[in-house]
């Protein structure tokens, strides 16, 4: 790597295997899953039956700043509902897909779309409706309650739980792989053309 790296990008890079860092430098979207990844996985049901999700605000920062930093965020859930349509207009992603049940085939689906390899995607999932979407990606992220077989064919599993700061984790490195974190200490400056506030 030639670029100078901020202090931050180098200490989160330092806790990541070069291998993973060389698949960072590449990413152009982020899929991520919803129940396990950006939640905890817990559903929750209210007395009139209403379905509660919690989320966290550490992840939807990074989520941002993926956004804010010229990286496309897309959220594939097989579920379906108003809190994730919410969740998804509050962080301004406009890329979300609901019932998504073979996903593997929507990830393909996807890059098409952008116009993008499957190397230029990473995907996080905590699920086997995950593994062919992993499979085929560039960089395939786990976290650490996903099944061992999942784990197995991710080529990163974070280090915190999926709805404790996972996906955040997965942002950090993605921006810090670019030299894309460092701004954001920063402040006010311009990445890939975009105002970073």
């Amino acid at each position: 790597m030639n670029k100078i790296l901020h202090p931050a990008e180098s200490l989160i890079l330092s806790k990541v295997p070069e291998s993973v860092r060389q698949r960072a430098e590449k990413i152009r979207l982020i899929a991520f899953d919803v129940d396990g990844v950006l939640t905890d996985g817990s559903l929750l049901y209210s007395e009139n039956g209403e379905q509660l999700k919690r989320f966290n605000a550490l992840d939807g920062h990074g989520l941002k700043m993926l956004l804010q930093g010229g990286i496309m965020v897309a959220l594939i859930t097989g579920r379906s509902g108003p809190i994730v349509t919410r969740r998804a207009a509050d962080l301004g992603i406009n890329l979300l897909y609901q019932d998504a049940r073979d996903k593997g085939k929507l990830i393909t689906d996807i890059a098409n779309e952008h116009h993008l390899n499957l190397e230029q995607i990473a995907y996080i999932g905590d699920d086997i409706i995950d593994l062919q979407a992993m499979q085929k990606v560039g960089l395939a992220v786990s976290v650490p309650h996903a099944p061992a077989y999942l784990q197995q064919a991710a080529h990163y599993v974070t280090t915190v739980q999926g709805g404790y700061g996972a996906a955040r984790e997965l942002a950090d490195i993605v921006l810090a792989s670019q030299g894309l974190l460092g701004p954001f200490l920063q402040g006010n400056l311009l990445v890939r053309g975009i105002a970073i506030q």
